[in-house]
């Protein structure tokens, strides 16, 4: 009997769900774009009750899509996005909101253990540049802002372990997401209590689950979760994975000839190694869905997300018109971009409308407008500046490694032929596209085929289950123009860095 295998991804901005079957097929697909709450400056939340009503309505709608019998379904898996935080209360039920990626109240925090060492002190355990959003940071400011909430505290999940645990009651912490949260001792590959005391909270040890891998069955679809979902009581549910390792197995990488680059809300610029980089020389070492392998991260809240921005706020207007005529906003900004010519002397955009890398406090940029400039002008900016912010990432990745063969382009970006053209001229590298249209899910269903035995290990659910691409090479002339424009780039976010820091 043919086997069939559900991906669910929890996003920053969708929860998506996807049907595929033993090839990697997608039968059918459904997705839902969730509310985010900010309540005050720097806050992101979202409501833990009406995150898993809306993944559960996601779920059943793809497997109606599918056609698929739910007994049918091997294994189901789920993916999500890091860092953040939701927490489970010993009440039974969500102890607050959740707390999105790019939730920033923790500021502080990580400022002062940066300032007095505990930083320096944590990352021997960690391999990580401590962020804001990491859950260490966010437990340490609930302890002192929100002690009541702190003290009903359960259990500790990350998005994609909140909605497995809904799924099956178990409470387990997959190990490729909770080896970013900053409080996994990366060298042992358990949590550590030596860091918990560095940050001030202790007493979270025991919320947090028993850790479990990728492919590991981690429990079973329970019947309150089969009759909101539409999934079998029993089915097995994998550990599942973090959305960045989810995504370089859909674009086919599982070793460190390529580079994995994911151009969405955040810009994931990653590489597999066997050895973890050190002497914070990058931002993020985390665990890999391959045992004994680890990925090599440099991110940032710097990508698509920004064009998002632009697409629904100042191009409103040229996004309603191109719906009436059944058109996508997004072909528009492509034909935009396509016509306004690769200039060296042209606008910058420094996309950091959601956070940058270097300084906490830089707000997003256009520099260089004058009166000759219109809106295509700002639309390569913006595409020319998000490119620019992964090269900064892709730049510190390549000075700790040999050059790779290519780039395995995924996300938003990785749909626009303009777009997957102007990576590789700026990076100077073969880039690669597949044709993935939910990379995530298709990852986390890899897990639930290994988890149900219909693959052996993972390079052999890629090698079954992944689409093939082709490699887009760099035109070399364009590639020496952004060089130079790329030049002025980092000495026009030189001059504004003292800015930033004023401000």
């Amino acid at each position: 009997m043919e086997q069939y295998l559900v991906g669910v991804d929890n996003g920053g901005t969708m929860v998506k769900a996807a049907v595929f079957d033993a090839r990697g097929r997608m039968l059918g697909r459904a997705g839902y774009a969730y509310a985010l709450e900010t309540p005050q400056a720097g806050f992101a939340e979202r409501d833990m009750e009406q995150l898993w009503r809306d993944t559960a309505g996601v779920i059943r709608r793809a497997v109606q899509e599918s056609g698929v019998l739910p007994g049918q379904i091997a294994a189901v898996a789920c993916t999500g996005h890091g860092k953040g935080m939701y927490l489970w209360g010993r009440d039974h039920k969500p102890v607050r909101p959740g707390i999105v990626s790019t939730d920033t109240r923790a500021q502080e925090y990580v400022a002062k253990w940066n300032q007095d060492g505990t930083a320096g002190r944590a990352y021997p355990y960690t391999l990580q540049k401590l962020l804001v959003s990491q859950p260490c940071a966010l437990l340490a400011w609930l302890k002192d802002r929100e002690p009541e909430a702190y003290g009903r505290i359960q259990w500790v999940f990350e998005m994609k372990d909140y909605i497995r645990f809904r799924m099956t009651g178990e409470a387990r912490a997959e190990w490729t997401d909770y080896s970013g949260t900053g409080l996994m001792d990366l060298r042992t590959g358990d949590f550590s209590r030596e860091l918990l005391e560095l940050y001030g909270i202790p007493e979270m040890l025991p919320c947090l689950p028993r850790l479990a891998g990728p492919s590991e069955v981690c429990g079973v679809i329970t019947e309150e979760a089969a009759a909101v979902t539409g999934l079998a009581r029993g089915t097995p549910v994998a550990g599942g994975m973090f959305d960045i390792d989810a995504c370089a197995l859909a674009s086919g990488v599982t070793d460190g000839r390529n580079l994995c680059v994911i151009a969405g809300t955040w810009s994931i610029n990653e590489y597999v190694s066997k050895q973890p980089v050190g002497e914070h020389k990058i931002a993020m070492n985390s665990l890999f869905c391959l045992p004994g392998y680890y990925l090599a991260e440099e991110s940032s809240p710097t990508s698509a997300g920004n064009l998002e921005w632009l697409a629904q706020t100042v191009l409103s207007c040229d996004r309603e018109k191109a719906e009436q005529e059944g058109k996508s906003i997004y072909s528009l900004l492509d034909s935009m971009v396509e016509e306004t010519p690769l200039a060296e002397d042209a606008p910058l955009f420094f996309p950091y409308l959601f956070g940058a890398p270097d300084a906490p406090q830089a707000n997003a940029v256009f520099a260089g407008f004058t009166a000759r400039h219109g809106k295509a002008d700002m639309v390569r900016a913006v595409f020319e500046g998000i490119v620019f912010g992964h090269r900064e990432h892709i730049d510190r990745l390549l000075a700790c490694r040999s050059r790779p063969e290519g780039v395995h382009l995924s996300g938003g970006a990785a749909n626009s032929s303009v777009w997957v053209q102007m990576f590789a001229d700026v990076l100077g590298l073969p880039v690669k596209t597949m044709a993935l249209k939910e990379p995530g899910a298709l990852g986390c269903a890899m897990a639930g085929a290994v988890a149900a035995g219909i693959y052996p290990d993972f390079p052999s659910a890629v090698s079954g289950m992944a689409p093939q691409g082709e490699y887009v090479q760099p035109n070399s002339r364009n590639t020496a123009v952004y060089q130079r424009k790329y030049e002025r780039y980092q000495k026009t976010k030189a001059a504004l860095l003292p800015l930033w820091l004023n401000l």
